[in-house]
């Protein structure tokens, strides 16, 4: 083996920690790229939200799919006790068909637009009672947003789309402890975004799909169950409608 001479060594020696420097320098500037681009895309989602046009949004225009326990409308205010034993869900893994959840909505023939609604579960306690956003349209064709409740330690935020029969399932894991949480489900023909939010002004995409029967007249709005032997009560807040604020692709053109 060749020694190296004390100057080969020195600059060797000398060389690895410029680079270690380097690399501590480069983590710290793209930490701070990245922040920054997350507080610019922050403020983006801000903007978009808040400079979209209302549009009319009436309560008397929503109708049951199925009644929950019981229903109180006060002003803006919804408060929904769920029934024991409702769900949504078709047949994918579990191999079950459960269509008795409770579902408010109102029917459009809109092509694009945004619904926000914010949501508090303060009172959910046994696994997968859920409350949130939803697109019925029939048995075998809906999707839905929501936080399904597990333990005392984590709950499911996530979206169900099914397409024909088949549900697909997307969630990810977040604390206990979270009890509100606002949703937006935007409409650009027969495509869809649910986005959520804890504050009602910073949206987070959650889902894109599409709707194989989502294209013309549609039914959307909000729901509640519990799948298990539970009830909660789920209360829906600053419902509104507005122009779309899931903006049109600007890259890659359509094929």
């Amino acid at each position: 083996m060749r020694l190296l001479s004390p100057c080969c060594y020195n600059w060797t020696y000398h060389n690895k920690m410029e680079r270690t420097k380097m690399t501590v320098i480069t983590v710290t500037m793209l930490t701070l790229l990245v922040a920054c681009v997350g507080k610019d895309n922050g403020k983006r989602q801000e903007n978009v939200g808040q400079n979209q046009k209302i549009m009319t949004l009436d309560i008397g225009n929503f109708k049951w799919t199925r009644q929950p326990e019981s229903c109180v409308i006060k002003g803006d205010t919804i408060e929904v006790i769920t029934k024991p034993g409702t769900d949504l869900w078709q047949r994918t893994y579990y191999h079950f068909r459960n269509d008795n959840a409770p579902v408010f909505q109102m029917e459009t023939e809109e092509k694009f637009f945004s619904f926000v609604v914010k949501t508090d579960f303060t009172e959910s306690h046994h696994r997968f009672d859920q409350c949130g956003i939803v697109l019925y349209l029939d048995s075998d064709n809906w999707l839905k947003g929501s936080v399904e409740y597990e333990n005392e330690e984590f709950q499911h935020l996530g979206s169900v789309v099914t397409n024909n029969g088949f549900s697909d399932w997307a969630t990810t894991a977040i604390p206990a402890n979270v009890k509100t949480m606002w949703y937006r489900l935007s409409r650009r023909e027969d495509d869809y975004c649910i986005e959520c939010s804890h504050d009602g002004v910073y949206f987070t995409q959650m889902r894109v799909c599409h709707m194989h029967k989502g294209g013309g007249k549609i039914q959307f709005g909000i729901y509640a169950c519990s799948p298990e032997q539970s009830s909660f009560k789920a209360i829906f807040t600053d419902m509104k409608l507005t122009e779309c604020a899931w903006k049109a692709h600007d890259g890659q053109q359509p094929d």
